[in-house]
């Protein structure tokens, strides 16, 4: 264990969860929520809140950094919980690096019931909007195409809720679809790789973690999206703002505009981008090597949409 890492965290409750049958809760979360008391609690709040800032401060600077780390962690223990509810993996034998290093069925396959106890119980809201389809609030789990190339996207069932953490967007609601072609493509919307995301059942994911080593991979930034009720703000430490194409690598210079908006907002893409062709030519690999990392969403107005609470949010802005 790392001399710096405190004495309870999500890693510990990740590496915990591996290997454990269906009294998962009872057997390992429910010790590890009782020695954590309610100090990790207020210690997530208090960094949700600190992180919709930045600092020059240079001991808030490593404690925000240490919020990143810890909601980064806590991300994957939600990603592990959620494998029992996605569709199966059928994608032929050439499963992603990702399955193979962490096998799907190590994990436990709670109820959602117990699966939103654990995250309520650290100070989390939970929220199930089934009405617009907003990509900030909703992930595509499953697409239904439509006849029409033009019908709009609409969400036709929940697969899971999603969860704040006061002003944060800690992960977004799995949804169903129904959309033309235009909007989004089955088989690319609801199966290509997923950015920002350590595990899923039914798609290839891409998150800063791969490829590093066991202490390493977890200095990973957690993604931070959060809106009020006047501003949405996407994936915002990062350093590049989507109108300015000049530090592009060169597969995303490959994405047009459109479709790299899309991939920021959505994590994904939804539709085979219009110069796939040229992009094969590149790696045969490409859509797992695109790297929106850096990229963020210049701050815009919007209005605050009912799943999030107008107070947590007001008072971050």
């Amino acid at each position: 264990m790392d001399q710096d890492r405190p004495a309870t965290d999500a890693r510990e409750l990740f590496t915990a969860l591996r290997d454990t049958g269906p009294d998962a809760y009872a057997a390992v979360i429910e010790p590890w929520l009782a020695r954590t008391a309610g100090g990790y609690r207020d210690e997530l709040a208090r960094s949700a809140a600190g992180l919709c800032h930045a600092t020059s401060d240079e001991s808030a600077a490593q404690a925000r950094q240490a919020g990143l780390w810890e909601l980064y962690a806590l991300g994957r223990v939600s990603d592990v919980l959620l494998l029992a509810f996605q569709p199966p993996w059928q994608h032929g034998p050439a499963e992603p690096w990702a399955h193979k290093l962490h096998p799907l069925d190590h994990w436990p396959a709670l109820p959602i019931e117990q699966y939103l106890r654990l995250f309520t119980d650290l100070g989390m809201a939970s929220f199930d909007d089934t009405g617009m389809f907003d990509p900030f609030l909703h992930e595509i789990v499953d697409v239904e195409q439509a006849a029409d190339p033009d019908e709009p996207i609409r969400i036709t069932g929940l697969v899971w809720p999603g969860l704040q953490l006061g002003p944060l967007l800690f992960s977004r609601a799995g949804v169903r679809i129904r959309a033309g072609a235009h909007h989004a493509e089955r088989g690319v919307a609801d199966r290509s790789p997923l950015y920002w995301a350590f595990l899923r059942r039914h798609r290839p994911t891409v998150d800063l973690s791969h490829g590093w080593g066991h202490n390493s991979q977890w200095r990973t930034d957690f993604r931070l999206d959060h809106r009020t009720p006047t501003t949405e703000h996407l994936n915002a430490d990062g350093h590049l703002d989507l109108g300015n194409e000049q530090d592009l690598d060169p597969d995303s210079a490959l994405l047009t505009p459109a479709e790299r908006r899309e991939l920021l907002q959505h994590r994904c893409l939804l539709r085979t981008p219009t110069h796939a062709s040229t992009l094969a030519t590149t790696s045969a690999h490409w859509p797992t090597e695109l790297f929106p990392f850096d990229w963020r969403q210049p701050a815009s107005r919007t209005t605050a949409p009912p799943a999030l609470d107008r107070e947590n949010h007001a008072a971050a802005e």
